[in-house]
């Protein structure tokens, strides 16, 4: 037997995040091309679809097969969720009675790579028919589906990140990225915010985030509020019979006009502290927000502002809540 000593092999760990790497490399390499591509014909046909899209009196039929469907999915998700009323019709089950789903009103944005894939046969045949506008999203632009459609999105011909150049990886990355691009440019055209945005998204982390800080925030009859006149004495009281860390100072009007923290105690720590005013120890002009701001506004303004609790004010500045930053994290909206 040969005593020959065999070179170690490339340990695993390594070859996987290798391989890894360069997949998504290859990707980025895509993402590049097809942002390269929007500088030329792809951004011409962007605004085309856009405008398509945007006249329409119904929806947008998105449809594909195998990978290329589950990327309509998304996009079809992505412009409901944006305010784009869209639906995702399977090619097999349309040609067993669902292409009654898409009407004249409509606009079907049909993916296909290659442009040639047999199932989108009939919701093709059947969009020509009855005049429903067609987009084609492929990269192939001299393919059936390509010749047929009104507006064509063509895709940079990407290298796949597959090294048998055959799993659909980057092109249906550009797919995915195509239809992002189109929903934003829908929802930027609507003017669409976050607070449309949270019609469509109660639930879960996101919703909390979305939640108006009314919904948070504690009630008037809650707050620890005193005059600017109050004893420090009488206002320590107020201040710790609720657990916010902070009182706020109004004037005769019921409009807030200062706070004091814990800081400010600590900074006026002396002996006749509680001999003293609220107005010797407030912070005039106190931060606040109003009521139909997102708790995810209220949390940003709380983090940058370094503090941990913030007042809600009406339109006169008069307090009618408080919103803590422990309440927000309960909630969610971090």
């Amino acid at each position: 037997m040969s005593s020959r000593t065999l070179p170690n092999p490339v340990p695993l760990g390594t070859r996987w995040r290798a391989s890894a790497r360069q997949a998504l490399v290859t990707e980025t390499q895509g993402l590049e091309l097809l942002v390269k591509a929007v500088d030329g014909v792809l951004g011409d046909a962007i605004a085309s679809a856009v405008e398509l899209i945007r006249q329409a009196r119904g929806r947008v039929i998105l449809t594909g097969m195998g990978k290329s469907g589950h990327v309509g999915r998304k996009i079809a998700s992505t412009f409901a969720s944006t305010g784009t009323p869209a639906l995702f019709v399977h090619p097999a089950e349309a040609s067993h009675g669902d292409l009654g789903m898409i009407t004249a009103d409509d606009v079907v944005l049909m993916i296909s790579n290659s442009g040639e894939s047999p199932e989108l046969r009939d919701i093709l045949t059947y969009s020509r028919r009855f005049a429903v506008p067609l987009i084609a999203i492929t990269s192939q632009p001299q393919s059936s589906l390509a010749q047929e459609a009104d507006i064509v999105l063509p895709i940079p011909q990407a290298r796949e990140a597959c090294p048998n150049g055959l799993a659909p990886t980057t092109s249906t990355l550009l797919q995915l990225a195509l239809g992002d691009a189109l929903a934003i440019a829908l929802l930027e055209d609507k003017g669409f915010t976050a607070r449309d945005f949270k019609n469509f998204h109660p639930g879960g982390k996101l919703g909390a985030q979305l939640l108006h800080v009314r919904d948070a925030m504690h009630k008037r009859a809650e707050l620890p509020l005193a005059t600017v006149a109050m004893p420090m004495s009488e206002a320590l009281i107020v201040m710790t019979s609720r657990s916010y860390g902070c009182l706020g100072v109004v004037d005769d009007e019921g409009r807030l006009i200062g706070i004091i923290t814990d800081g400010d105690l600590r900074r006026h720590m002396e002996r006749n502290l509680l001999d003293r005013s609220v107005g010797d120890v407030m912070t005039a002009n106190p931060k606040s927000i109003g009521p139909e701001a997102l708790t995810s506004e209220a949390l940003e303004f709380l983090n940058s502002a370094k503090i941990t609790s913030l007042f809600v004010v009406d339109d006169e500045c008069r307090p009618i809540g408080l919103v803590h930053i422990h309440d927000l994290l309960r909630i969610g909206a971090a």
